[in-house]
Parts: C-alpha cells; structure tokens; sequence
C-alpha cells in the first residue's frame, strides 16, 4: 500500500526563547530538527512520499537550510495556514484521493520517533484505518474545577488544592504523532468546517465519526517545545 507523510513545522519557537523557529534549530551533528524528523522516516521508507509544510516565510531558510547540509532526501514543501489544521489540510492538496493509500502527520519537532513505532502505525492504519501513538501517563494528575483552571492559567501560579481533584492516571494516555490514516478517510474528514476542538487529527476524524485505534509509542518521542527540551535532544542524539 502506499505511504504518504506530511511533516508539520509551522512554529515560530516563542517558548525556546530565541528568534530561529525552533525547527530550524540545530541539534547533535549541526543539522536542523526539521531535517533530522525527515531523515526519520526516509530511514523507515525510502520510497514513502514526503510532504514538509512551513510558512510561506520560511521556506526560503529551508532551501539554504538543505543546500548547506547537502539534503537529498525527496520532499514536497506545503505553506502552512493559519492554524494546524489549515496546515495538515494545504498538505493534503498534494496527495491524491487515493483509496489504497496511508498518510502520517507528524510534528516536524518530533526526530525521535522510532522506526517500531513507524512501522507499527502505518500497518495497524492499512488494516484499521486510523491510528494514533500513545504512551502511558507516570506521574500523578490532578483536574481543576473550570474556574480554578481560568484563574491558574491567567493570574496565578498556583491554586487551592482543594480545588483539584487526583484522577485515576491508568485512564489517560499521552498522544504523539505520526497519526496515520486512510488518505481517502483524512482528505473527507477534512473537508469539515474548522473548529477550535480540532487540537490534533485523531479529532478530527472522529468528529467526522470514525474511531480512531491506539498504538504504543515510545516515550523519546518528544515535541521539542522549550530549551530544556532541547538538553534531552542533544543526549538522545548522542
């Protein structure tokens, strides 16, 4: 069956503190996270289609990004929109509607997602047609009231304990990314009306009214968001 991936990386890096998007960022050898996310899946398979879309202002850094570390791994560049969901969707364009036919979309700052990992989504999606990594949650959580919520994320750095509540964490899962689909079924579920419930494309295909299947991830697979982050990277590099 065919392979698509369309690799997400529209993020101007607020929270690394510095002016580089951070998938631009140079991690272990130099190379950009961006360019080691896409040797990622070239790696798992070299004749799956490879779809990268970034901001139209942005794309220019790429090309020079590529050309100075001798990148020949064949892409496709999208523009990204104005939110993710306009990205994955400017993505989609580029892969025709094709029945037997899978596509990943993968966060460009995730590099270390594992080649079992890989391998295990894009089957389990041939046979079940939707399919999201997920790994168990290890520490304790606690939900807020609504309104104890409101008041941690705005004004304060911390709220009553009595106004949280532990939850039973052997319920909750982490989400990452490739979440792998059925083109056919992901370009349809796209075709819906944009809404701010849409936080990944798990949701969106199951506002369409699909189940979407669980499968283990693997705990290195993470979103490089913030400069501690980065820290992890380097030694995972190494």
């Amino acid at each position: 069956m065919k392979r698509y991936a369309i690799i997400v990386a529209g993020g101007k890096g607020l929270r690394m503190g510095g002016e580089i998007p951070k998938q631009f960022l140079p991690i272990g050898d130099g190379k950009p996270v961006l360019m080691h996310t896409l040797q990622t899946f070239n790696r798992f398979d070299p004749e799956m289609k490879l779809i990268v879309v970034l901001p139209a202002d942005q794309q220019d850094t790429w090309q020079e990004v590529c050309l100075k570390h001798g990148c020949s791994i064949p892409h496709q560049v999208a523009t990204g929109g104005e939110t993710r969901f306009h990205s994955v969707k400017n993505g989609l364009t580029l892969i025709p509607n094709e029945a037997e036919a899978v596509v990943g979309v993968h966060d460009g700052v995730r590099p270390f997602v594992s080649q079992e990992v890989l391998q295990r989504c894009y089957e389990l999606a041939e046979e079940k047609g939707a399919v999201i990594p997920v790994v168990p949650v290890v520490e304790t959580l606690r939900k807020l009231s609504e309104a104890q919520s409101s008041i941690f994320n705005r004004q304060s750095s911390m709220v009553n304990c009595q106004s949280s509540i532990t939850v039973p964490r052997s319920e909750y899962r982490l989400v990452q990314t490739p979440q792998v689909f059925n083109v056919s079924l992901l370009k349809r579920s796209y075709e819906q009306p944009y809404t701010e419930a849409f936080t990944d494309d798990a949701s969106v295909v199951e506002a369409f009214g699909y189940d979407v299947w669980l499968a283990e991830g693997n705990r290195e697979n993470i979103k490089l968001t913030t400069p501690f982050d980065l820290k992890i990277a380097e030694q995972l590099v190494r």
